[in-house]
């Protein structure tokens, strides 16, 4: 008898008509005679009545004064309520069910309320439930430190949720179910023709997760990658396989790995690009305008560092923070608002030459200026204007054939 652990997002139980699908895909693995742990997000999305952004917005409503210990305790009941419906459905559909939190559950994090990380794992309780025949139902988001306080593991924290406990119960495979079928070569809505992809290793999936696309959260797929889990990320709404998450060497094992240059696209929008050049100025320039950023708590990205000065990027939410910053340094940055950031991934890109060539001349016969660029074994990223974002994204998927079967 295996043992999957599966997840269901918060669009997966946010009406009745969808948890039916839900119940659809557990009792299918039921019946197959698999024991199961679900995990469970909360119910919808921002402004849904249990979706953690609506919780997030009585706070916001209410003096937003919250301290963190207390931030975690409310933004832990929205699991809670998920946990609790779906366990009386399975207990209607005559599959019995119970209902852990994650402290419960055995998932131990540390202290950092809000971003908390997992320390141990005790899966104790979680097998004995399995031995009696139960299906196990855990909040995902949520663990509890050594001293019982509640934490939340931040954002994408259900999804890391699932892997952890996959990792330490050794489960066969995590399914981790959205809105979508499966994980595509690029975003649907930017992208018109974009197909499911069958399979991509962790390595790619994390490049992808890392650079924009919003399938499943890095964190979840290094811990699976770490503990050589398989995951596949599938839809609620359909009974496809969707995609296989594994090591490139066991999709070669199996017969299912696709030899190819480039796997898929992802992007990031709303992008400044600051730019900091003085020919004259003092020799440690670079470590005075990174050490700023960083005590200010400005995420830096896209950093490109020359004997006279420095490239990078940072989110339109902290451009003028950090435009501040650098007046108060004494310089006078570059500064280019509205760009989007787009990545060209693929494990098959290592050595092979003629990708950047491939990428500057579609690019180029869009109109479509490059204004940064770097790259790395698996993913090449290019700065561009954010209004060329849909005409770029189109262009680059239709070079490397992604529309392609």
């Amino acid at each position: 008898m295996d043992l999957i652990v599966q997840k269901f997002g918060g669009t997966s139980l946010s009406d009745d008509q969808s948890r039916r699908h839900v119940l659809r895909h557990i009792i299918r693995e039921h019946e197959a005679g698999n024991s199961l742990v679900i995990v469970v997000s909360a119910m919808g999305r921002s402004g849904e009545p249990y979706a953690t952004d609506s919780l997030l917005h009585l706070v916001q409503l209410n003096g937003n004064s919250l301290p963190a210990r207390e931030r975690d305790l409310l933004l832990s009941c929205g699991e809670l309520i998920s946990a609790s419906v779906l366990c009386s459905l399975l207990n209607t559909e005559g599959i019995p069910s119970v209902t852990l939190t994650g402290g419960q559950a055995g998932i131990l994090t540390d202290d950092r309320f809000g971003s908390a990380r997992i320390t141990e794992i005790k899966t104790e309780r979680i097998h004995k439930h399995l031995s009696e025949g139960l299906v196990v139902i855990v909040t995902g988001f949520q663990g509890m430190t050594s001293e019982g306080e509640i934490t939340t593991l931040g954002r994408g924290g259900s999804d890391t949720s699932a892997t952890a406990l996959g990792a330490a119960l050794s489960a066969k495979v995590v399914d981790i179910y959205t809105d979508v079928d499966g994980i595509l070569t690029a975003d649907p809505r930017w992208v018109s023709n974009a197909r499911p992809l069958s399979s991509v290793s962790y390595e790619e999936i994390c490049n992808m997760a890392q650079n924009g696309a919003k399938v499943i959260h890095p964190r979840a797929v290094e811990i699976a990658m770490k503990a050589g889990i398989p995951v596949r990320v599938r839809s609620t709404f359909s009974d496809s396989e969707g995609t296989l998450v594994t090591h490139a060497q066991a999709l070669r094992n199996q017969g299912i790995w696709h030899d190819r240059t480039v796997t898929g696209l992802a992007h990031v929008r709303h992008v400044t690009q600051l730019g900091v050049v003085n020919h004259n100025g003092p020799a440690d320039l670079q470590l005075k305008v990174f050490r700023a950023m960083a005590s200010h708590g400005i995420s830096v990205d896209f950093i490109n560092v020359m004997p006279t000065g420095v490239h990078y990027t940072v989110s339109e939410n902290d451009t003028h923070k950090a435009i501040h910053l650098l007046h108060e340094l004494g310089f006078e940055p570059h500064v280019r608002e509205g760009c989007a950031k787009v990545s060209v991934i693929g494990g098959g890109m290592n050595g092979e030459p003629g990708v950047m060539a491939i990428i500057v001349e579609a690019l180029s016969d869009s109109g479509i200026p490059i204004l940064q660029s770097a790259d790395s074994n698996t993913t090449i990223w290019v700065l561009i204007s954010e209004e060329d974002l849909a005409k770029a994204l189109q262009a680059l998927h239709t070079a490397f054939g992604l529309h392609l079967a």
